[in-house]
């Protein structure tokens, strides 16, 4: 690969990439978190509120139940925790096969061809995302089958 092209896939996918597996383990993570703590402060507060509450308003624990078995359910469902570690996982081996690239180290190691080390680099980053692609399918396939009724073999 010329100077040149490596050049353009560093800038226009491998950087691109990065940056968006870093953004997506935010937005994961900070909907994981968001999630975890209601079901804790529901779960919590719950017990609370129904030894506490006068008769008439017992219908406020039961909505914060019905919110509390949504959050739950939703946090399941959408795996917000697992996409946020995979997604960080990705981010993370990404940014390390550049380092090992510039350090000429593992598979980079006794090349002095550059282009050879830039073949490499494209090589085993295509192979990560690939690999993480794999991964999101599996997980989302899992999803669904999770939520298909028994007995459905489509």
């Amino acid at each position: 690969m010329t100077e040149e092209g490596f050049g353009d896939y560093l800038e226009n996918r491998y950087l691109d990439q990065v940056k968006w597996y870093d953004q997506r383990s935010g937005q994961n993570k900070k909907y994981y978190l968001f999630f975890q703590w209601g079901v804790i402060l529901l779960s919590a507060s719950l017990p609370v509120l129904i030894a506490s509450l006068p008769e008439r308003f017992q219908l406020i624990p039961l909505l914060l139940s019905v919110i509390l078995a949504i959050g739950t359910t939703g946090l399941k469902t959408f795996k917000y925790q697992e996409s946020w570690i995979n997604y960080r996982t990705i981010a993370e081996a990404l940014k390390k096969e550049k380092h090992f690239f510039d350090a000429s180290l593992d598979s980079y190691a006794g090349h002095t061809n550059e282009e050879d080390k830039r073949s490499i680099f494209v090589e085993r980053v295509e192979s990560l995302i690939s690999r993480e692609n794999s991964i999101w399918v599996t997980t989302h396939q899992q999803r669904d089958e999770e939520k298909r009724p028994r007995g459905d073999a489509a």
